[in-house]
């Protein structure tokens, strides 16, 4: 992937964790929310921020000092 790509895939995920935020969020004002799906999800937004991390890494050039 070229640095346009990992940028473009990195603003997706962002959206994707945004949105899992807001899901999130929503299913915490439910009266009786799912505790299942809610850990599924949360599990899901951990993986997003782990995936944006390393595509960040790959973003940001190797400094040896």
């Amino acid at each position: 992937m070229d640095h346009d790509e990992i940028a473009k895939r990195v603003a997706q995920l962002r959206q994707e964790h945004r949105d899992l935020d807001l899901a999130i969020a929503a299913m915490g004002e439910a009266a009786l929310p799912d505790q299942m799906v809610l850990a599924r999800v949360k599990k899901r937004k951990l993986r997003l921020r782990d995936e944006i991390a390393s595509l960040e890494d790959q973003l940001i050039p190797d400094i040896i000092a």
